[in-house]
């Protein structure tokens, strides 16, 4: 396949229109499903993903058009709301699994709340880790990985599991092994796509909720753009209900 402007978009929309039509037929209410039964009991969803898919969890948490009871957590966070110097912020920490009990020892969890792990891979240390946290803890996993990758990649994590073979529910992002989708030199790939199919799935998952609450004849909590008028006031009155419990960083 030529590497063109026109195949990235190809490869892109295939993916997109196979998840939509997977959420047409169902795919997704098991994971919607748990979303809102956490909200209804007055919980918050937890985002989190290292590397590229942070894109994930910033899709979930914290932007206009988006669910309000929503935290985003990263590793970061061991430095900013934990005792961690700058220096342990190094490219190999997301495959650690020692970080993930300081990590989490910063994060508001409450009994009813859900989370939603991206990871492409679904191996490193601090993924697997997280899952197995929250899980030890009862709480829902939901996962959002490549089956194909993970597949075909060894365990990071002491207990030698998959983020998918963690969590309750697995969406699958539809990446190739690699992520790549096109080759523009030989063994040289380009168009990496689980950035935006895992964004799309976010949206479509954050949409699910939404219409859920919404058909019972309820109103969502949605953020709308703090750049329209009245858009900080509306989302000010609705994250007071849940103060002390998601976190907005700059």
């Amino acid at each position: 396949m030529t590497a063109t402007p026109t195949a990235l978009l190809r490869e892109a929309t295939s993916r997109l229109e196979r998840l939509s039509a997977d959420a047409e037929a169902g795919a997704l209410d098991t994971a919607i499903g748990l979303m809102v039964a956490a909200l209804d009991a007055g919980g918050v969803l937890h985002a989190f993903g290292t590397g590229h898919s942070e894109a994930f969890a910033m899709e979930i948490a914290g932007r206009a058009g988006g669910l309000i009871p929503t935290n985003r957590f990263a590793l970061r966070d061991i430095v900013m709301h934990g005792d961690r110097g700058i220096d342990v912020l190094t490219g190999s920490l997301e495959r650690e699994p020692w970080v993930v009990d300081e990590l989490m020892a910063t994060v508001p969890v409450n009994e009813h709340d859900v989370f939603l792990i991206a990871s492409n891979s679904g191996v490193n240390g601090s993924i697997v880790g997280t899952a197995l946290w929250a899980k030890e803890r009862g709480h829902s996993v939901i996962a959002v990985t490549s089956l194909a990758h993970t597949a075909r990649v060894e365990p990071k994590h002491p207990s030698g599991k998959r983020l998918s073979e963690v969590a309750d529910v697995v969406i699958d992002n539809l990446a190739p092994y690699g992520d790549s989708t096109l080759e523009v030199a030989d063994g040289i790939g380009a168009g990496a796509i689980s950035s935006i199919t895992a964004a799309f799935i976010a949206q479509l998952l954050t949409l699910g909720v939404a219409r859920t609450i919404a058909e019972r004849g309820e109103t969502p909590p949605m953020y709308i753009s703090a750049n329209i008028p009245g858009g900080d006031e509306h989302n000010s009155v609705l994250e007071d209900r849940y103060a002390g419990r998601i976190r907005r960083g700059a």
